[in-house]
């Protein structure tokens, strides 16, 4: 079974930075291109960025495009977000989801960022 694993959320205050991890397993992870994906409280679930297979292609919704940055390490089976110059808005529970540029398949439970 897929199993994705998120780490790395906290309280951080505007203008500050994080790092999410995601620990995948249960798939060939190199053959897959993944997703980070986010919902803040009473809104809908929002995609914000994907990688492709082998990392060359990136890709970001404009909320975040310039501030986050996705990059995957295949021989850790690992996703990363990196999330640079923190806004109120960007509070929410982040997914690390086994997709490319959409909000279907398999996600992890979530890491909880504050911003605040």
């Amino acid at each position: 079974d897929v199993q994705l694993v998120e780490s790395g959320g906290g309280l951080v205050h505007p203008g500050g930075s994080l790092s999410l991890s995601c620990a995948a397993s249960g798939f060939i992870f190199r053959n897959a291109g993944m997703s980070w994906l986010r919902q803040a409280p009473g809104k809908d679930l929002e995609w914000i960025a994907s990688i492709a297979i082998g990392g060359l292609q990136t890709e970001y919704a404009d909320s975040v495009k310039g501030r986050f940055t996705i990059s995957r390490d295949d021989a850790k089976n690992a996703l990363y977000l990196q999330l640079n110059s923190l806004e109120t808005e960007d509070t929410a529970m982040y997914y690390c989801a086994k997709s490319f540029i959409n909000l279907n398949g398999p996600r992890g439970q979530g890491t909880q960022v504050t911003v605040s």
